[in-house]
């Protein structure tokens, strides 16, 4: 059974069933019916059934068809093509389209449509009587209307109903959520136009039903228009509203703009939540493409200058410099290079009209033009892409088919720039952080290690998740004289201010190692710089604070936190394997502070090489010493920083109870790269997260006789 509903402001019933019985001409010759498929062609389709069939009524000199001409004939197809596109986006089912020339009946006869009083069921599921029939002679407050001589006497109408198969849920009842739940005016636009409409669901099909009035009987009372023309005028107005509303927010019902604004709203929003991730400069330009197709245009194109911070000015590129297209976007993908090609071929310079803030607004752009490329013709808009006062690029984008964009996309589209480019510029300052801290860490670490010959040697350095580069690093160099020297240092704290003091004390060490000093003169040379610079950091705060107890200026500017001398911990040593290929090599070495070092002997026991000593940089005066000891065939020196020692799993150490010791033992019989990833693997899987400090340890394995 079909379940009738009828929206407020609507018919109280359903559509009639069928031409009224009794009428001359039959009801076939005055009803029309056609099956259209679910395409974009559909409305196209349905627009020209509906004027094929009032020609073909009045041809036929079917009464009332002369009257399905003009205004009327217009109002149907406009109304048709909104509902057929409706059914067509929403249910994209195969779309049936019935038109139905209803004669003038006669007095007494009963009316089509539905039976009064006949049951269906609502939303709730609960049963309910049905409204009563529509009656097309009944006045607008429902009074059955009267002819010349008081007998009920409806004038002839035009039925047209659009039927989906898709079995939706009954529209709402407010008017705004028909259209934004359909993305048109459909509803709308039969509420204004339509003598009266209404819905009716099946189990599968629903169908939009309104009926027209045709013509007026000949002695009929007064005009419509002169007997209700308060509402006939509001009626109107609303339907010219939503024909051609105006191109102004603030010129819709405030309800209508809430709901616009809260959409733009929300899709900048979005928009910023997506692009504030992006670190890269093409990603951004894709991303923004992607957001602006299909929802604001058809197409889309992202151009950027490829210099650190834009074009220098407002808008002005610099000699030389030209706009790389880093994005095109279509919303048709089989178009995108027939449109990249088109744009390649003249770069958008900026638009004239900039805004007295310095930030250029969005202005119209040629369309551009292939023949055979991309589409017809259309609106086409160009943003540029402004920061911090810099052009960073041009935003351009096109819509088939509009002479010009609305104003409300237009101030959209301009917001959505502004915010493109601050990604763009964050992105690009990412960049440049990145590139620097690269070759920064380059300079900071050695760009390889030396080969001792009878020495087998590994490395592994890991700045912490996050860091571009560390405070810890290592070394392994040539000193000459058949000497090998080795460092493995470790800053106090982590970060830039950490790596300067790094990118001092590595320089140092080989210049002190390779002009002949020994370990023990190396580390006293060294303490001494840096013991100086922290003396020189304390006299500055110190002269700072007693400048102010006084009252007077201070005389040296105080440290920043992270300015403030560092001190370092390191260990060092040197290496000479024995002449004459018999294995093996007499290693000397000193630790300032710095995990001591450790021996995995042949039997597979673990022996401490060194004793501990002041960390570089405490104590100006403090005199280091160095140990000495055979590294004999097959015995293997392990170093490392306290990224490994210290490494966390709740309160528990990495070296704990010996825990280096055990994972070196574990690692007998092992080469020097693969103990080196043994301990490294060991440490990562001591605890559940990252190491959050830097790992690094250098591995030193004596070759056994005859091995260079």
């Amino acid at each position: 059974m079909a379940t009738r509903m009828a929206r407020a402001g609507g018919s109280r019933g359903g559509p009639s069933a069928g031409p009224a019985a009794g009428s001359a001409e039959g009801a076939a010759a005055r009803s029309r019916w056609a099956s259209l498929p679910g395409d974009p062609q559909a409305a196209a389709a349905a627009r020209r059934f509906v004027r094929a069939a009032f020609a073909d009524w009045a041809d036929q000199g079917l009464a009332g068809a002369e009257s399905l001409t003009g205004r009327l004939a217009d109002e149907a197809v406009l109304l048709v093509s909104e509902l057929v596109t409706n059914a067509v986006v929403h249910a994209g089912t195969t779309v049936e389209l019935r038109c139905r020339l209803e004669p003038e009946r006669e007095p007494g006869a009963e009316p089509s449509g539905s039976r009064s009083g006949e049951p269906h069921e609502g939303r709730s599921g609960q049963p309910y009587p049905a409204p009563p029939a529509y009656d097309p002679g009944a006045g607008l407050d429902g009074a059955p209307g009267t002819g010349p001589d008081g007998t009920p006497g409806p004038a002839p109408g035009l039925v047209i109903e659009v039927s989906d198969h898709h079995p939706a849920q009954p529209v709402r009842a407010h008017e705004d959520s028909a259209a934004a739940e359909n993305g048109g005016h459909g509803l709308q636009l039969i509420s204004a136009v339509a003598e009266s409409w209404g819905i009716t669901y099946r189990r599968a099909m629903k169908t939009v039903w309104f009926r027209l009035p045709v013509g007026a009987r000949d002695g009929a009372g007064p005009e419509p228009e002169l007997a209700f023309d308060g509402q006939l005028l509001q009626r109107g107005l609303r339907a010219a509203e939503l024909l051609a509303p105006a191109p102004r927010r603030s010129a819709r019902p405030d309800h209508e703009a809430g709901w616009v604004d809260n959409g733009a709203l929300s899709f900048l929003a979005e928009a910023s939540d997506l692009l504030s991730g992006q670190l890269d400069a093409d990603q951004v330009a894709s991303l923004a493409a992607q957001l602006i197709v299909p929802r604001l245009a058809e197409w889309c194109a992202v151009w950027l200058y490829d210099g650190d911070s834009g074009a220098p000015g407002r808008g002005i590129a610099a000699d030389g410099e030209e706009q790389r297209l880093a994005r095109v976007w279509h919303a048709s993908e089989s178009r995108i290079d027939a449109l990249r090609t088109a744009l390649e071929k003249q770069p958008p310079e900026l638009p004239d009209g900039a805004s007295p803030s310095g930030a250029p607004g969005a202005a119209p752009w040629p369309w551009p033009y292939e023949p055979g490329g991309y589409g017809p013709g259309g609106a086409a808009l160009a943003c540029p892409l402004v920061a911090g006062g810099r052009r960073l690029g041009t935003l351009l984008l096109g819509r088939s088919g509009l002479l010009r964009f609305p104003d409300e996309v237009v101030g959209l589209i301009e917001d959505l720039g502004r915010r493109v480019a601050r990604a763009v510029a964050t992105a690009r300052a990412y960049s440049r952080q990145e590139r620097i801290s690269q070759v920064l860490q380059r300079r900071l670490l050695p760009r390889g290690r030396a080969q001792v010959p009878g020495v087998e040697s590994a490395v592994v350095y890991e700045p912490r998740e996050g860091a571009w580069a560390g405070g810890d690093f290592w070394d392994l160099f040539d000193a000459g004289d058949g000497r090998w020297c080795f460092a493995l240092g470790d800053v106090c704290g982590s970060g830039p201010e950490a790596a300067a003091v790094t990118g001092l004390a590595r320089p140092v060490l080989r210049l002190l190692a390779r002009d002949g000093f020994g370990v023990a003169a190396v580390l006293d040379r060294l303490n001494k710089t840096m013991a100086r610079e922290a003396a020189d950091s304390v006299a500055a705060v110190a002269a700072a604070v007693a400048a102010a107890g006084a009252g007077a200026e201070a005389p040296v500017e105080i440290r920043e936190e992270g300015e403030q001398a560092r001190f370092l911990s390191l260990l060092y040593g040197e290496i000479v394997p024995y002449p004459g290929g018999s294995g093996g090599a007499r290693c000397t070495l000193a630790s300032a502070g710095h995990p001591l070092p450790l021996v995995l002997g042949t039997d597979g026991r673990v022996r401490v090489v060194a004793a501990p000593q002041m960390l570089l940089g405490v104590v100006e005066d403090a005199a280091y010493v160095s140990e000495s000891f055979d590294l004999c065939p097959g015995e293997t020196l392990l170093c490392v920083t306290d990224g490994v020692t210290e490494r966390r799993s709740g309160r528990r150490l990495f070296d704990d109870e010996d825990g280096l010791a055990l994972t070196l033992a574990a690692g007998a019989g092992l080469g020097a790269t693969a103990l080196a990833d043994h301990i490294r693997n060991t440490v990562h899987a001591f605890g559940p997260v990252p190491p959050d400090d830097d790992l690094a340890l250098l591995v030193l394995q004596a070759a056994g006789p005859g091995v260079a």
